[in-house]
């Protein structure tokens, strides 16, 4: 592997030491003889990588991985999805537990940019995978790294904690892409990438597994020389059990099961407490159809004098 620039800009150097070199290669050693195996990993086609990126926004990775084959079998191109009926992709979405709708109907409409918009080829820069609908900074990184090997250093929650623990970077967002760039070796987006993360997921985890884990920067980190193994905050995510996100999701799979349904027909199959003019009744219940109408994942209708609720198609 090469090791990139001898010298870090000013800021980025203060922190890391002299021999980063030794720093890059213990790494992606470490990575390279034993890590965890994700099928996305395997491969370097965008499509697959893009799906398994969106999966997992919210969604630990071994959970990600039956929905993600299942995902593929039913839509094993970026033109099938494109060409599926919307519907049926927030059906998958909300039946496998993935998060936030939504991501389901983006996802399908970058399928459909892809297809209509690059002529069925992906963009292979971050800058211009992010023109594609729901695709944000990270996960174009992401998919620019490990499709194109073609990314900037990529800065998670646990990249962050390696480089706060490591290299006692302060918890400053600038501070961490400036380290993080500096490390990653010139033109070796995807193994460092892989490497740095993986690392953050396996052995620098909010309780560390230094020694069984045989993280390759022992020798180095800060944390393991003073045993400070403090790091940033991580954000909690609320409580799901009777969540609006939950109460959302089952809206979505009852609607997927019908063309349509009157919302005193919809309502109690979404709360069982559901009650007309009760606190769960048609004025709450218009709220999260007014949520997912915004979103773009559902229509509601006035028919003879009664609100009416189906998926947009």
């Amino acid at each position: 592997m090469t090791d990139g620039p001898e010298t870090a800009d000013a800021d980025a150097g203060e922190y890391l030491p002299d021999d980063v070199g030794a720093v890059r290669s213990a790494l992606v050693e470490w990575y390279e003889t034993d890590h965890r195996e994700y099928p996305w990993r395997e491969t370097t086609d965008p499509y697959p990588i893009l799906v398994s990126e969106v999966m997992s926004q919210q969604t630990q990775l071994d959970r990600v991985v039956d929905a993600w084959r299942d995902f593929l079998e039913a839509w094993p191109t970026v033109a099938a999805l494109a060409a599926a009926d919307r519907a049926d992709v927030v059906a998958f979405w909300t039946d496998h537990s993935l998060g936030y709708n939504n991501r389901a109907k983006y996802l399908h409409e970058a399928a459909r940019q892809v297809t209509e918009e690059f002529d069925g080829e992906f963009p292979e820069t971050p800058d211009g995978l992010q023109e594609l609908m729901g695709v944000g900074p990270y996960t174009a990184n992401a998919v620019a790294s490990f499709a194109f090997d073609n990314g900037d250093a990529v800065v998670d929650t646990n990249v962050e904690r390696v480089l706060y623990r490591a290299f006692d970077v302060p918890d400053d967002d600038a501070a961490f892409e400036r380290v993080a760039g500096a490390l990653m070796p010139d033109g070796e987006s995807r193994v460092w990438n892989n490497a740095i993360m993986e690392l953050g997921g396996v052995a620098c985890e909010k309780t560390p597994r230094c020694d069984e884990a045989g993280c390759p920067w022992r020798a180095w980190c800060h944390a393991y020389e003073t045993g400070d193994f403090t790091a940033p905050d991580v954000p909690t995510q609320p409580s799901f059990e009777g969540s609006r996100r939950q109460m959302r999701g089952r809206v979505v799979r009852v609607l997927g099961e019908h063309d349509d349904l009157p919302l005193d027909e919809l309502g109690p199959r979404v709360r069982v407490d559901y009650a007309p003019d009760g606190e769960y009744g048609r004025e709450w219940l218009r709220g999260l159809l007014d949520d997912l109408a915004d979103d773009g994942l559902v229509d509601v209708e006035e028919r003879d004098g009664e609100a009416v609720a189906r998926l947009r198609r």
